[in-house]
């Protein structure tokens, strides 16, 4: 039986140095060549991708071009424009690349709803930003004239800044399960997905994005992923990370790496997530397993031990390649 997979694609996977369409295009065409090999290897796929650079372009033209005849668009209305625009580069992407190695297998994309609680603490104290720099006093101003938050940024200007809730659930999680049961290659919980809440009226956007390993973590647990691989600009987790001590992890217990990440060895915003988000998943899905690695090693991945492989608890048996697990 063919192994389910969730892939959360980093942003060096999509925007590299070049912010245009084509650029990006250009760079999701080599990403389709290596997630497709995933596809000739056995698994069934799910494929999540971020979009921050790709969300905050678009509020910096929304701004710009903003009156009161066409004003800007909220900011769950933006993450689901991103969601469109990259998942229909990456379906054609790997659509293509998929007949061209003569494989015959849908590719959809899914505009996906992600539940976070109303009662979240991050809308109590938002802390991700998004959108422009601006003066502190226009940012002063901005604040006076609406509920919004901003706050200074690394003495770069004032930004605003929304809340990071954590997902609660998928809206779309059966459509998801149905794709993937039809064999289709799926894309969804793009940018961590469209932030919404349940209200008495129905879901209702809010101002908010949503960390997208978590969100591909959640996704994963609902359909019962085999594994989730998180891929991002470096091929290892590190301890002592960028000093003499450095030491990269290749398979670790997930009782390790908790302590590891008790001890503060990865940083907030960067490994962090991704690390909690592993861990979540084989905690939920013990006899599952996570990997966290590069792009590039991919490859390797599939023909022998690559990247950060983690296990739930000491005792599972652990099995040496991913060849291997999909395999058995």
């Amino acid at each position: 039986m063919a192994k389910t997979v969730v892939v959360a694609l980093g942003g060096n996977a999509i925007l590299t140095d070049d912010p245009t369409a084509a650029g990006q295009q250009k760079a999701l065409a080599k990403t389709a060549t290596a997630l497709v090999s995933l596809i000739e290897a056995g698994y069934k796929v799910i494929i999540s991708h971020g979009n921050g650079p790709q969300v905050g372009n678009l509020l910096l033209q929304q701004k710009a071009a903003a009156s009161p005849e066409n004003p800007e668009m909220p900011l769950d209305t933006s993450v689901a424009m991103t969601q469109g625009s990259i998942g229909y580069w990456l379906t054609q992407a790997l659509d293509n690349e998929i007949k061209r190695r003569h494989i015959k297998k849908p590719v959809a994309t899914l505009l996906t709803q992600v539940v976070v609680s109303a009662d979240d603490p991050g809308f109590k104290n938002p802390t991700k930003p998004v959108g422009p720099f601006l003066t502190a006093e226009k940012a002063q101003n901005e604040m006076a004239a609406s509920n919004v938050t901003y706050k200074e940024d690394a003495g770069r200007g004032w930004r605003k800044v929304v809340a990071s809730p954590k997902p609660i659930d998928i809206v779309e999680s059966e459509t998801i399960k149905t794709m993937v049961a039809t064999d289709t290659l799926v894309i969804a919980g793009g940018g961590g997905g469209i932030p919404v809440i349940t209200t008495a009226e129905g879901l209702k956007g809010v101002e908010a994005v949503i960390d997208k390993d978590f969100a591909s973590e959640k996704i994963a647990e609902i359909v019962d992923a085999d594994e989730l691989i998180i891929l991002t600009g470096v091929p290892n987790v590190a301890v002592h990370f960028n000093t003499p001590a450095q030491k990269n992890l290749t398979t670790v217990d997930s009782e390790t790496l908790e302590k590891y990440k008790d001890q503060g060895e990865f940083a907030p915003g960067s490994m962090l997530p991704k690390v909690e988000a592993a861990l979540a998943f084989v905690k939920a899905r013990p006899n599952a397993r996570a990997v966290i690695t590069s792009l590039a090693n991919l490859d390797a991945l599939l023909k022998e031990d690559a990247g950060t492989i983690i296990y739930g608890g000491k005792n599972l048996e652990q099995k040496s390649h991913l060849k291997d697990f999909i395999a058995n």
